[in-house]
């Protein structure tokens, strides 16, 4: 294959995956408005453009099933055909089987190793009949006029009567966007004005009965004496000439990057900001050293704006790289129908604050456990029908996701209204399974009970399926979350339902932390996750059944020295300390330092393979003066530090 075909083949696979993503959303806002005349024909035209970019790459069997699924969709369009559930379900169908094809061209260059002689001899029965579609078992997008003279939606538009344009036409089209279609003769003589809606109805009424070949609208308007012959002269030169000067999309004004190249471009930047800092540090150095020397003036001054071009690079760059969320969820709809339909429940899914943005590194990591997440709300959140309307509730249930930025996080929460977690359950679970002890489950809140399913291997499922309950998905979801840098935790109340509250770093590469000193040894702590710094003394620590702890304003906090932690050597004749007080959604520890170094702008490096073996950490950083230095991950630590104050005052109870 010629380099110019593999572009156009790129080209369209990309193209194509996009039209597909946002085809599950379409049928199922169509599934619930049936009516939307607007939303049918944007399904109809991706569907026809994928069948005109099938064709002229050669793709024999994409463009069996795409021609099939069009016709139905075009049967739908002229109101021969009802939209019903039982015809969206078959046309999802052929979506799967779309996309099955399309990972066989991306991978094999050729459609020939999907069977697709099943999905057609479906389509075909559909379009014989054999399903469904009378309209008396659904609803009709575009009803033809009533006896009492009632013409078609105002929404429905003119344009849904229109005949389709020649098949071939498209089968000459490179790959690309969804095309605009031109507007038609009738549509632009109703928007200058020259003739009203039902009477383009009616001339597409008595065209629709004429044999071929059929007399184009505007000959039908002025034979009816609806418009002039001038009316018509006019409406075809503002035609013509909105043919010839196509609105400019917003696709002209873009254009297509590898995200291999914006990687790399952000690693580039990573370095930049790391020799940035190092180059600050020099250069404070020798301004305090050499302060009256005109050429060190100079040089201040050219890293300060070195700083702010550097800065405002970093942010251009992580623009470039920033997502709408809506990319993440727009799989969620049509799995919530389905599987819904599946478990035999009703569920409506509603989402908010779809374009709040966030890294596509982020996007690319977070996918997964919301999926799992959606799905275990769906199996043990929300009842069946019958269960709700027993406890006074709606039949429908509703799933809620909320995406928000607060401050550098994301926050997405996912909120249920079902049964909500049974305490008595997980404690019964935890006990089996030796997890924790009847000794820890009397001194833990609620909150801390409901957060123990997170623990590996933990299940309250009754019985294995293929949606849920094999044990091992909560903790994959939170061990995923935290190699973001991220949080997740749940509040459940019984009966009324359950809300899971996911927040995550707005990018996962570059983050502002605080440096920590503890015995000569340097420690970054993300700054999102500090709430304040205290001076104390050694005769503020207290000890709690063998463990220290710091009463600060009315809470108790437990503390953590990193000295002992890391296992470095220890100064026992220090008597001052800073103790830093960090927080994991409503928990909160104090970590034990020496000093408080300076906050800075870090680059984070993965360890993974280096030190997993050791809790605590999340990854490193170079520092200004050159220095390697950990990060802490103050998830893990806040819940090891409570895991063990928990465990300690039941031993003592």
């Amino acid at each position: 294959m010629s380099d110019e075909m593999q572009e156009i083949l790129n080209d369209f696979l990309t193209e194509s995956t996009e039209m597909i993503e946002v085809l599950d959303q379409r049928f199922i806002a169509l599934e619930s408005d049936p009516n939307n005349a607007d939303l049918l024909n944007e399904i109809f035209r991706a569907m026809h453009s994928m069948k005109g970019s099938a064709g002229f790459l050669g793709f024999n069997r994409l463009v069996d099933v795409t021609h099939r699924a069009e016709s139905i969709l075009n049967k739908m369009r002229q109101g021969e055909m009802a939209v019903v559930p039982a015809v969206i379900n078959v046309i999802l169908e052929t979506v799967d089987v779309v996309k099955a094809l399309m990972a066989d061209i991306r991978q094999s260059g050729t459609d020939q190793h999907v069977q697709t002689e099943a999905m057609a001899k479906r389509l075909d029965d559909v379009l014989a009949g054999a399903l469904p579609t009378a309209t008396t078992e659904g609803v009709r997008p575009h009803a033809k006029r009533e006896e009492g003279g009632q013409t078609p939606a105002e929404g429905e538009g003119v344009r849904n009567h229109v005949s389709e344009q020649p098949a071939g036409r498209c089968a000459q089209m490179v790959p690309g966007p969804v095309p605009a279609v031109p507007p038609t003769i009738g549509e632009i003589l109703v928007e200058e004005g020259l003739a009203t809606k039902e009477q383009v109805f009616d001339a597409l009424t008595q065209q629709h009965k004429q044999p071929e070949p059929k007399q184009p609208i505007g000959e039908l308007l002025v034979q009816a004496k609806a418009i002039t012959e001038r009316a018509l002269d006019q409406a075809l030169h503002k035609q013509e000439k909105q043919e010839k000067q196509p609105k400019a999309s917003e696709e002209d004004q873009t254009i297509r990057v590898e995200t291999r190249r914006l990687d790399s471009v952000m690693n580039l930047v990573g370095e930049l900001v790391l020799g940035r800092n190092r180059l600050i540090k020099i250069g404070g150095i020798l301004e305090h050293q050499h302060e009256s020397d005109p050429q060190v003036r100079a040089l201040g001054e050219t890293l300060t704006q070195l700083n702010l071009v550097t800065t405002d690079l970093q942010l251009a760059v992580m623009k470039t790289r920033m997502l709408p969320i809506k990319k993440v969820l727009a799989k969620l709809p049509r799995m919530v129908r389905d599987l819904s339909q599946k478990l035999g429940k009703q569920v409506r899914l509603e989402t908010h604050g779809e374009d709040t943005e966030l890294d596509k590194s982020v996007a690319d990591e977070i996918g997964d456990p919301l999926v799992h997440l959606v799905r275990n709300a769906i199996d043990h959140g929300i009842e069946s029908p019958t269960e709700r309307h027993e406890k006074g509730k709606p039949s429908e249930g509703t799933l809620r996701i909320a995406a928000s930025q607060e401050g550098n996080s994301i926050v997405i929460r996912i909120q249920d209204d079902g049964r909500g977690i049974a305490l008595d359950k997980i404690k019964a679970k935890a006990l089996s399974k030796g997890l924790v002890s009847e000794a820890e489950l009397s001194s833990m809140e609620p909150r801390e009970i409901v957060n123990l399913i997170f623990l590996p291997g933990f299940s309250t499922a009754e019985k294995v399926t293929d949606v849920s309950g094999r044990g091992v998905g909560m903790d994959v979801v939170r061990t995923n979350i935290r190699k973001m840098n991220g949080t997740v935790e749940i509040e459940s109340e019984q009966g009324k339902g359950s809300l899971i509250t996911i927040k995550l770093p707005l990018t996962i590469a570059i983050i502002q932390a605080l440096m920590v000193e503890v015995e000569r040894a340097t420690f970054a702590i993300p700054l999102s996750s500090v709430i304040e710094a205290v001076r104390i003394t050694k005769s503020d620590i207290k000890t709690i059944n063998g463990r220290e702890v710091l009463h600060l304003r009315d809470r108790v906090l437990p503390l953590i020295r990193l000295a002992q932690e890391f296992e470095l050597p220890v100064d026992t004749k220090r008597e001052r300390f800073n103790v830093v007080v960090a927080a994991l959604g409503d928990r909160r520890i104090g970590v034990v330092v020496d000093e408080l170094r300076s906050q800075e702008e870090v680059v984070i490096k993965s360890i993974w393979d280096y030190l997993d073996s050791i809790k605590g950490i999340s990854g490193a950083t170079i520092t200004g003066d050159g220095k390697v230095v950990l990060i802490l991950d103050i998830s893990e630590l806040v819940e090891n530090a409570h895991a063990w104050h928990g465990a300690a005052a039941a031993a003592a109870a």
